[in-house]
């Protein structure tokens, strides 16, 4: 860690989870933002990131570059979108820049290109940073094992309708976790399903998705066995729990060796 005040540069400034960190990174002494990064046809490019986000002036402008920040950045967070994640790792690779990954919807090609970045710096990309959705991930593996494939296993998920892929990354990741731990595979996930389907074969996993509102996120896993039924289940109230984790994260990376990281390390 460069300093005891650790400089944050939030890649997305400008959407929703970027404006809430810039919010947080302005309440917490122990951190300050470093730069504020966004596309480079941004209408707002140049205007200060602290006042966009409704917290007054920080001095840092809302900028394309990383380099146009306020000094050395310690650790830079990212809530983009996969496009953006890889046009800014070959910057965080030249300057060793720890980064943490929120972004969801990546190709699987993309994610390999990501994650080879963990090469050279320390790196951190989940799906979900909220502490409590990462405690859900854990119950429903321990449920999978218990149950095995004798429990029929629905995963359903709900977001804003301005979300822009389908299922959520979170929903996805709990779908793998369970089926690593009952013997199945992304060949038996179900997207949902329409028409005369025939009956549900063992080892089927299925997710299905809602978009409304303003919702932040819910999901809930559904264990069904005959006669009674599971179900887990994360509220988002807002998006807070998401935010503190990524800072949470973001203190957790800051001076770590390079490396792919989870958020299981951080939480031990």
């Amino acid at each position: 860690m460069a300093s005891t005040v650790l400089s944050v540069g939030i890649h997305g400034a400008t959407g929703r989870m970027g404006l809430r960190l810039i919010q947080l990174i302005a309440s917490d002494p122990a951190l300050r933002l470093g730069a504020a990064l966004d596309r480079g046809d941004h209408p707002r490019l140049g205007e200060d990131a602290g006042t966009l986000a409704g917290v007054g002036p920080l001095g840092v402008p809302l900028s394309s570059r990383l380099e146009e920040g306020r000094g050395p950045l310690d650790v830079v967070i990212d809530f983009s979108l996969p496009a953006g994640t890889l046009a800014l790792l070959p910057a965080c690779v030249e300057r060793r820049l720890p980064l943490v990954v929120g972004t969801t919807g990546f190709e699987p090609e993309q994610r390999r290109r990501a994650d080879e970045a963990a090469a050279a710096i320390p790196l951190l990309i989940s799906p979900n940073l909220s502490r409590a959705v990462n405690l859900l991930m854990k119950l429903a593996g321990e449920a999978a094992r218990a149950l095995g494939d004798s429990a029929d296993v629905e995963i359903v998920e709900r977001h804003h309708h301005f979300k822009k892929d389908a299922p959520s990354g979170t929903a996805l990741r709990l779908a793998e976790i369970v089926a690593a731990a009952i013997g199945s595979g992304p060949d038996q996930f179900a997207h949902g399903r329409h028409g005369v389907v025939g009956e549900r074969p063992r080892g089927e996993i299925g997710l299905h998705a809602l978009r409304t509102g303003d919702n932040p996120g819910e999901h809930t896993v559904v264990f069904g066995l005959m006669g009674e039924c599971l179900e887990l289940s994360h509220r988002a109230l807002n998006r807070d729990g998401f935010a503190l984790g990524a800072l949470d994260a973001a203190k957790f990376l800051a001076g770590k060796p390079p490396g792919l990281y989870t958020m299981s390390d951080l939480l031990g």
